[in-house]
């Protein structure tokens, strides 16, 4: 083993919806301090540095301002602007000028959503349900929103150089990033390891894997003009793969380490078992019959050692 290096983490996913918008990564084999190091990063760019797409302003015909009420519209403007900012849209270009206006035009008594936008090549509504207004039997609604691409939070007043001085057009906040909530925690493993549990839930306009993937490589981009200060180091690589190991360090452990129930720990101590080592060394048919050990702390027993990746003697 190569000591001047870093092995190679793993990256497991334990929890995948089917809608992929909800997941849980977990990486392991981190040398400890690295997993609230690399689980802080990812979250903070996970939150705040994703690209995505929103609706950045509204134009409703007959209105010139967002303190005006719509005849027939159970909904004042304000109302309606907060729905808007509800909708959730991806677009397939990536040019960071993409900008595209959406259309809805009804009448009657009816429930508006998200789905009465006029649909267009490359903008999709991924929430179709969503309210946008509730109207009567003589309303009618007219208007058009613009979508754009952008990276995190944008107030009104920032948005309002989109709206190109026409007259009537209503300037609002957008939340850019596709992910709702990201949250971490890191477990201590045996051999100074760590390990990193990952959970990304995202608005669908993205999955969960993409996310992460993305916020990784936003960190790696940045990181890489540091390693550029460099030059023979640009070829260096400071993690590897490592071979199987022949030795499993959890042998090393004392019983009390192992966070046994009381009863068993009482049981094995006992029976003069105090090191892993001891414990291995004794075949499954001789702990089970050992005195005041019962069923139930017979199989703790066995599922901590399939943890540790023992066994017992055969």
């Amino acid at each position: 083993m190569d000591r001047l290096k870093f092995i190679k983490p793993i990256m497991t996913i334990e929890k995948e919806n089917a809608d992929l918008l909800n997941s849980r990564f977990i990486i392991q084999r981190l040398v400890r301090g690295y997993g609230i190091t690399i689980g802080n990063s990812l979250r903070r760019v996970l939150l705040s540095s994703l690209p995505g797409a929103a609706i950045v302003n509204v134009q409703i015909e007959g209105i010139t301002h967002e303190f005006s009420v719509i005849p027939g519209i159970y909904e004042d403007v304000m109302s309606i602007i907060l729905n808007l900012k509800k909708v959730v849209v991806h677009v397939d270009s990536e040019d960071e000028d993409f900008e595209q206006k959406l259309f809805i035009d009804v009448h009657g008594e009816q429930i508006v959503t998200a789905a009465h936008f006029q649909t267009v090549d490359g903008v999709c509504i991924i929430n179709k349900e969503q309210v946008i207004a509730h109207l009567s039997k003589d309303a009618h609604l007219k208007m058009s929103v613009t979508v754009r691409r952008g990276i995190g939070y944008k107030s009104a007043e920032e948005n309002k150089i989109y709206n190109k001085k026409q007259f009537g057009v209503i300037a609002i906040d957008s939340l850019y990033t596709p992910v709702v909530r990201v949250t971490y925690h890191v477990e201590q493993k045996l051999n100074n390891k760590e390990e990193l549990i990952l959970d990304i839930e995202t608005n669908n306009s993205i999955n969960a894997k993409e996310a992460l993937a993305t916020a990784a490589k936003i960190l790696v981009d940045h990181f890489n003009v540091l390693v550029d200060l460099c030059d023979k180091l640009k070829n260096n690589n400071f993690i590897y793969e490592p071979q199987t190991e022949s030795y499993n360090h959890a042998l090393d452990l004392r019983i009390d380490q192992l966070e046994l129930s009381v009863r068993l720990f009482n049981s094995l101590k006992k029976s003069g078992i105090n090191t892993v080592k001891e414990l291995v060394n004794q075949s499954e048919k001789s702990i089970s019959k050992l005195n005041s050990l019962g069923k139930k702390s017979f199989e703790e027993l066995k599922k901590k050692m399939k943890k540790l990746e023992l066994q017992f003697k055969l």
